[in-house]
């Protein structure tokens, strides 16, 4: 098994320019703030075709420091932060309680394009969290009021139970509340945009944060 996996690995190729399309980036003509550019960069993401670009790495550290990280989706993108939703009792709850930090990975292949960002997370209002998820769709409600994520579970029955009667109430009840549902913002002290080259000169800006005003720089690929 280990024999097919190499081979397969050896067979990929990264960016192939007959299923991906390498655009040019100009550092120099980026915006003085990060999120006008990841605005923009997000938007040609979704032109070309790509499936999920709002889905993103997010990772944690736990009380003793150690590393977790998993597919969360982006909620939204404004100067108070890029944020993301989840129950407060899940893993990533737990460490987002003890240690207030994270990062999160954007990745769009088609473009050759990433974007990775960390800093401080904070908690958006609780009624802030309920109107985001009652904006979503049923079967998010329902995701939600079936709880309990990251908890053991007995078998693949009772989670049928249990989300069927949730899809039922979230039916039944779109406005239901989802009590440990929250609502995170991360406001990132650095954001670096990466953008892919053919002959491996990528190009990686940097922004960082200084009080309210961001500094920029070129990073070695």
């Amino acid at each position: 098994m280990g024999t097919e996996l190499h081979e397969i690995l050896r067979s990929l190729r990264v960016w192939d320019p007959e299923v991906t399309d390498l655009p040019a980036f100009d550092p120099a003509a980026a915006p003085a703030e990060p999120l006008p550019l990841f605005t923009t960069w997000f938007a040609e993401a979704v032109a070309a075709g790509e499936r999920e670009p709002h889905t993103m790495t997010l990772a944690t550290a736990d009380e003793e420091g150690r590393p977790d990280a998993r597919i969360v989706m982006l909620h939204g993108a404004d100067p108070e932060g890029w944020a993301f939703a989840t129950h407060a009792t899940s893993r990533k709850g737990h460490h987002l309680a003890t240690r207030p930090y994270a990062a999160l990975t954007f990745y769009w292949p088609l473009l050759g394009r990433q974007v990775r960002l960390r800093g401080p997370v904070t908690l958006a209002p609780a009624t802030e969290a309920q109107a985001d998820l009652h904006a979503r769709s049923t079967g998010a409600l329902a995701s939600a009021l079936t709880g309990r994520q990251s908890e053991p579970l007995g078998s693949v029955e009772e989670l049928a139970t249990a989300s069927q009667a949730a899809w039922d109430r979230a039916e039944q009840n779109p406005a239901a509340e989802a009590p440990t549902w929250t609502l995170y913002r991360l406001r990132p002290d650095e954001v670096e945009f990466f953008q892919g080259d053919p002959r491996r000169r990528h190009v990686r800006l940097t922004y960082r944060r200084r009080s309210e005003n961001w500094t920029r720089a070129l990073l070695w690929p």
